[in-house]
Order: C-alpha cells, then sequence, then structure tokens
C-alpha cells in the first residue's frame, strides 16, 4: 500500500505571515498586525500585556510581511513549477470585514482572494482555505472583548458564511480555525484575549475556547448545507507528549497534557465534550456558559477530517522542575536527551510524526491531513539567493518517511501533506524572517529590508521531485 495517486502535495502558508498590504483594499486592523517584533512580542502574544494599535518605537512586521499581497501571481507560478497539486492558506477577517461586524463586506477583499483562486485553479492546484488562521479584527477586540464574548459566535459565522457562498465552486476543503488549542497556550494570538486585571485566566481561555468550537460547528453546518461537495476540517497543533521518565506519574502527565489538545478535537470530531474536560470545569470550579442549544449544535455538525501542524514532540514529567526546559511552537517541554534540536530548540522527531498520526487515527477515525511540517532555520543565501539548504531537505525526507510509514505500514488515511511556510514568510511565535521554512528565498530581514525578491532554494527542486514521484523519490 503507497501513497493514494490522488495524494495532496503542497505548501502552506498565513495570510497574516506572508500576505501584508495591511492598510491596502480596505482592509481592517487585526490582533497579530499589531504584534510587534522583539522582546516584548511574547507578552502581547500572551494576552499580558495589551497593544492594540500600533506604537511608536516598534517594529510590526506583519504590515508588509514578505508582500504576498502584490506577488501572489509569482508565488503561484513558482508553487506550480513544483508541482503543488494543493496550497494551504488562510483569508484575512478584516480583508472581507474590516471591523469583523460589519453589515456588508469589503469587495475589494473579496475580489482579491477570487483572483487568488482563479490562479490557483488556472494551475490545477486545490485551495484549502483556513477561514481563521490566528486572526481576530481589532475592532472586535476593543469593542466586545474577543472570543470571550459569545457575539463572536455570530460575527464569525457571517463571516464564514460569506466566503462559502462567495467562493462555492472555487473552494471545497475548508478549516475553521487554525491550530484551535492554542488560545490556551497564546490567548491573544488564537483568541485576541488580552486579560483584565483580577480576571480568572483559565475560565476566559476555556469559554473564549468553548465560544469557538459553538462557531467551528455552525460553520461546518453551513459549508455543508452551500455545498454538499464541501470538505470540512478542524485543526489541531500537533504533537504527542512522552513521559520523561517509566513513574506512573509522569506517564499520568503525559496523558494529561495530550488531552489538553484532543479536548478540541474531540468537540470537533465527536461531536460532544468529553467526560475529562467537564471534570476539569468542575473541579477547578471554571463556570463555562454552554446551553443545550450549544450542545445539538456541536452534536450535528462534526467535521470531515482532523487536520494538525506537527514540529515537535513534548516531554512532561509530574516533577518538571527537576530538569531543563525548552519550547517549540508555543508549547514548553522539558529537553529530551534523546533528540536534536533545531536552532530555537525545537526538538526533532520523524517517528512522532508515525506516533501521532497512529494516534489520531485510532482515536477519531477520520481521514487526516498533516498542513504543517517543516525546519525554520537560518539560510544564508548566495550572490544569486540560492541556498544549499540540505539540511531542510533532509528534516523533510525523515518526516516524509515517518509519514508513508504510517500509511503503508500502520494503515492510516492520510488526505495530504502541506509543508509550512513553502514561501518563506514571518515567524509566527518570534516576528523574524530568519527564521526560515520555505523552499523559497525572499529578500527580507528582521528589521524590515529587503526587496521581496524570490529565488528557488535547493529544497525546491528536492520538494518537485518528490511531488513528481508522489513520494517515491526522497533522494537529494
Amino acid at each position: 500500500m503507497s501513497l493514494n495517486k490522488d495524494f495532496l502535495w503542497g505548501g502552506a502558508t498565513a495570510a497574516n505571515q506572508c500576505e501584508g498590504g495591511v492598510l491596502e483594499g480596505g482592509r481592517g486592523l487585526s490582533n497579530i498586525d499589531v504584534a510587534p517584533h522583539g522582546p516584548e512580542r511574547g507578552d502581547v502574544l500572551g494576552g499580558r500585556r495589551k497593544m492594540l494599535s500600533w506604537e511608536e518605537g516598534y517594529y510590526y512586521p506583519a504590515i508588509e510581511a514578505v508582500d504576498m499581497y502584490h506577488h501572489y501571481m509569482e508565488d503561484i507560478k513558482l508553487f506550480a513549477e513544483m508541482g503543488f497539486k494543493v496550497y494551504r492558506m488562510s483569508i484575512s477577517w478584516t480583508r472581507i470585514f474590516p471591523n469583523g461586524d460589519d453589515e456588508v463586506p469589503n469587495k475589494e477583499g473579496l475580489d482579491f482572494y477570487e483572483k487568488i483562486f482563479k490562479e490557483l485553479r488556472k494551475y490545477n492546484i486545490e485551495p484549502l482555505v483556513t477561514i481563521a488562521h490566528f486572526d481576530v479584527p481589532i475592532h472586535l477586540i476593543k469593542k466586545y472583548g474577543a472570543w470571550r464574548n459569545r457575539k463572536m459566535i455570530d460575527f464569525y459565522v457571517r463571516y464564514a458564511e460569506t466566503i462559502l457562498k462567495h467562493y462555492k465552486g472555487l473552494v471545497k476543503y475548508w478549516l475553521t480555525i487554525n491550530e484551535i488549542n492554542i488560545v490556551l497556550h497564546q490567548p491573544f494570538v488564537g483568541g485576541g484575549i488580552a486579560f483584565e486585571e483580577g480576571e480568572n485566566e483559565q475560565e476566559v481561555m476555556y469559554q473564549a475556547a468553548h465560544h469557538q468550537l459553538v462557531a467551528s460547528a455552525l460553520a461546518t453546518k453551513k459549508a455543508h448545507e452551500i455545498d454538499p461537495e464541501n470538505k470540512v476540517g478542524c485543526m489541531l497543533a500537533g504533537g504527542n507528549s512522552y513521559p520523561y521518565t517509566c513513574r506512573p506519574e509522569d506517564y499520568f502527565e503525559a496523558i494529561n497534557q495530550d488531552r489538553e489538545g484532543y479536548f478540541f478535537i474531540d468537540v470537533q470530531a465527536r461531536g460532544k465534550y468529553p467526560n475529562y474536560a467537564l471534570k476539569k470545569f468542575e473541579r477547578e470550579n471554571l463556570n463555562i456558559d454552554i446551553t443545550e442549544e450549544d450542545k445539538e449544535i456541536l452534536a450535528t455538525s462534526p467535521v470531515d477530517f482532523v487536520s494538525f501542524s506537527y514540529y515537535a514532540t513534548r516531554t512532561v514529567s509530574a516533577h518538571s522542575e527537576d530538569y531543563e526546559h525548552t519550547v517549540g511552537n508555543f508549547f514548553g517541554s522539558i529537553k529530551n536527551p534523546h533528540l536534536l534540536a533545531t536552532e530555537w530548540g525545537w526538538q526533532i522527531d520523524p517517528l512522532g510524526l508515525r506516533s501521532a498520526l497512529n494516534q489520531l487515527y485510532d482515536r477519531y477515525q477520520k481521514p487526516l491531513f498533516i498542513v504543517e511540517n517543516g525546519l525554520g532555520a537560518v539560510d544564508v543565501p548566495d550572490e544569486n539567493g540560492y541556498v544549499d539548504d540540505e539540511y531542510r531537505i533532509d528534516y523533510m525526507r525523515q518526516h516524509i518517511e515517518a509519514m508513508k510509514d504510517a500509511v503503508e505500514i500502520d494503515g492510516v488515511e492520510l488526505l495530504g501533506y502541506t509543508s509550512w511556510g513553502c514561501v518563506d514568510l514571518i515567524s509566527a511565535s518570534t516576528g523574524q524572517m530568519s527564521k526560515r521554512y520555505g523552499f523559497i528565498y525572499v529578500d527580507r530581514d528582521d528589521e524590515g529590508k529587503g526587496t521581496f525578491t524570490r529565488s528557488k532554494k535547493k529544497s525546491f527542486y528536492w520538494y518537485k521531485k518528490v511531488i513528481e514521484t508522489n513520494g517515491e523519490d526522497l533522494s537529494s
């Protein structure tokens, strides 16, 4: 058993990390637009430092990002040259509804994405569209408190319904909310949440999560009503937890840590809250407003497939204070002595991807989709912009081999694989350009200097061959 002949190979980006054009085309401001580069970024993303507008003395990388707003034709042509079958991207909420609660959508924004989808279709590239990828309109944060407010459900559903109708026939694959579990780790990123003094932060985060889950289910229902051909997925920031030792309490800590993410997908894929989550709310006196109508919506609108990002596994212990720590995709972890790590401390674990695929498939019995995976690294181009990124090829080769083992040996049902940041873009966690993931180098630096010139890395040609051979030839 090998990968299906219609396996969806491609790449992934997010509007807030690549698009730029923040003040063009009638677009409004969104949460990541006001996340600065530099030491304060972490506090802003974590909801600890309220920054809801541009402040003097800071550099905001999302304003221009890598200017895909003006370069999308060129970028899509390069994706087509690599042989992409699918391109995962997001729509900027504030390009469609600049304030989020507008009565009428912004035609210029609707037209912009229509051009993109038609350009993709010209090259037979299937769009995979994330409706909200770390994207909350600033106006909704200021006026309503973002996803802590139930009114956000209606604003999100109106936005989702607008694009589902407008792009009917152009887009078939949809993701409702990117890495939905990130709201518990970086609340401003995942939910536009900036905490007020004295708030019960856990209660706020889980209430916001509940509103997102209901909104996701309603969008899924709308998608199926508008076009029965639509396929809708949820999206988890994936990567399982290893117990640091074989002590029973370490193993149980690993179960608890994984449940923190599974909780969201349990609801989206199975249609109801798991008992362990309800017990947590009860035990910790978290008063989450869950109505009978909410339960009905969740029960009747499960997703069609489960998508996830995978960069690293995590190692945990009931005695975590005893060990050295590192990070990976917004998650803390104990350093695993058996794994190498990237320059940013993200632990490299290809076999962990096979484990994640098996655990998700065993748990949900729904088709899976790897929609983010890749290596963030410092690339040094030659005078022609060429990067010999054999290290990226090696990383991806190992992960694709593990992915194939999950399909061919373990029988996991997998729809596709989209590598993260197929064209270099702004890092979500650090705001850096120097942390690069792409097959395509973009001349842009951490201070916002550069020409935006695109050039092909060694990995560009390697990935083209991988796609041509449906993953059979992984040699460099």
